[in-house]
């Protein structure tokens, strides 16, 4: 959509030319600047935010989205016509005409694509089969996301205490015995196992045989991680992780070389940028603050081995005047006024480059954490060093998807993000991350 727009915007720069008649490729060579041919990536760019499921199933959020990316499109293209040094070569007409139409075939390819997947949603008709704690976790994950994935019907559950309750709403229909009837009657095209403890022969015979019949059968956690993009932490089996992560989701050496190169390069091009900008940033932070600029502490990397990690100071020198670390709270008082600014726009976490290239490092990752603080949590928080089992990284999935964790639960939730990534980690979830990280800097939507 952003190509065609971006071909009635040359349209609209040349209307009433001859190129008309004499449309060629030579036209474009010759007549159209350079430039002018990167503006659909860069709508791609400021459209990141929405480009995630349950952001893109939502009107209200992809038209607000839309209209901001226009507004921040036309306000930076202002900004860029009057500081060159030939507005003239800068044609208002197609930018503006490439803008407004982005905006609205965008908006149409959208408005198609919502109701195309509400189409599908309707198609899928799900059963929970187990009301135990596993299913209602369920239900009050699926009320909170609107538009729904999908259309829950009800729950099954062979305890007869429970049949004809019901679960935040939704019916407990009957035992498993009832099941195959169920199936047929409600016209039901997936189930989700959400059993908690020992499930009975029975049932998983039932089970078998509505499989036979070609009905798809899924697990609360995989339901969980489609709705969340998380891993539920809290209902898993003692040996997830290895069925998770050595089984299923082991690594290649294709990922490792790609994901080694992209480090690489990502980390010497920030470096050169971080250098450009250091003068500005250093003497910002020695006018508000005073000295150090940069401060070092040790945090775990790949396999619990320690690092000295580099970033630009934004608290107070007296942070920790007790010498006991303290967790960063999304109004710190101690975070300085430039520190702030670094933090809000990422910055602070550039000289994390150094780190990189160094190899302890990577770009994505969970984030570095100090030895104290994973002592506690994993006392705490259910395979929580089970985040060590990557490079710790600048920016991640966790980082991307939620704000600050001050508490013991926001740090729960953080890490059912961070080990989503190591289970589904690709050289493209790392690219996608990255591109909306850039989407927040710009926003100023980093903490």
């Amino acid at each position: 959509m952003a190509s065609l727009a971006l071909l009635v915007g040359i349209y609209f720069w040349f209307a009433g030319d001859a190129w008309m008649k004499q449309f060629s490729l030579e036209f474009f060579r010759l007549r159209v600047q350079f430039w002018f041919y990167f503006l659909p990536g860069a709508w791609m760019l400021l459209l990141i935010e929405i480009y995630d499921l349950h952001r893109a199933a939502n009107w209200a959020r992809t038209v607000q989205a839309i209209l901001v990316a226009g507004l921040v499109g036309g306000i930076a293209y202002l900004l860029i016509y009057f500081a060159a040094d030939e507005p003239g070569r800068i044609n208002r007409r197609a930018i503006a005409v490439f803008i407004v139409m982005a905006m609205l075939l965008t908006l149409l390819w959208r408005w198609v694509y919502i109701r195309m997947i509400n189409t599908h949603r309707n198609q899928r008709r799900v059963l929970v089969v187990g009301a135990g704690g596993n299913g209602h976790t369920l239900a009050e994950i699926y009320k909170t996301i609107n538009p729904p994935p999908f259309k829950l019907i009800g729950y099954i559950d062979d305890d007869p205490e429970k049949i004809g309750k019901d679960v935040e709403g939704y019916r407990i229909m009957g035992g498993s015995n009832l099941l195959l009837h169920l199936i047929d009657d409600l016209n039901i095209t997936e189930l989700v196992v959400s059993i908690t403890g020992e499930m009975q022969g029975e049932t998983f015979q039932t089970l078998l045989d509505v499989q036979e019949r070609g009905i798809e059968i899924t697990r609360m956690a995989t339901l969980y991680e489609e709705m969340l993009g998380r891993v539920p932490i809290h209902h898993l089996e003692s040996d997830w992780i290895l069925r998770s992560f050595v089984d299923e989701a082991r690594a290649g050496s294709f990922f490792e070389i790609g994901k080694r190169l992209l480090d690489i390069v990502g980390s010497i091009i920030g470096l050169l940028l971080f250098l450009l900008m250091l003068p500005f940033i250093a003497v910002a932070i020695l006018v508000d603050s005073g000295w150090p600029i940069f401060y070092w502490q040790e945090r775990l990397g790949r396999g619990g081995r320690e690092f000295e990690i580099v970033k630009l100071r934004t608290m107070r020198q007296d942070a920790e005047k007790e010498g006991k670390p303290q967790m960063a709270g999304e109004n710190d008082p101690r975070v300085t006024r430039v520190g702030n600014f670094l933090r809000i726009t990422r910055l602070d976490e550039v000289p994390q480059f150094w780190n990189v290239l160094r190899g302890e490092m990577s770009i994505v990752g969970p984030r570095a954490e100090r030895a104290q603080w994973v002592a506690t949590f994993q006392e705490e928080i259910p395979f929580y060093r089970a985040r060590l089992l990557v490079k710790p990284g600048i920016t991640g999935w966790a980082q991307i998807n939620y704000g600050y964790a001050s508490t013991v639960e926001d740090t729960a939730v953080k890490l059912e993000y961070d080990l989503y990534y190591i289970k589904h980690r690709s050289v493209a979830m790392d690219l996608v991350i990255i591109l909306r990280t850039i989407g927040t800097v710009l926003g100023r939507k980093g903490r």
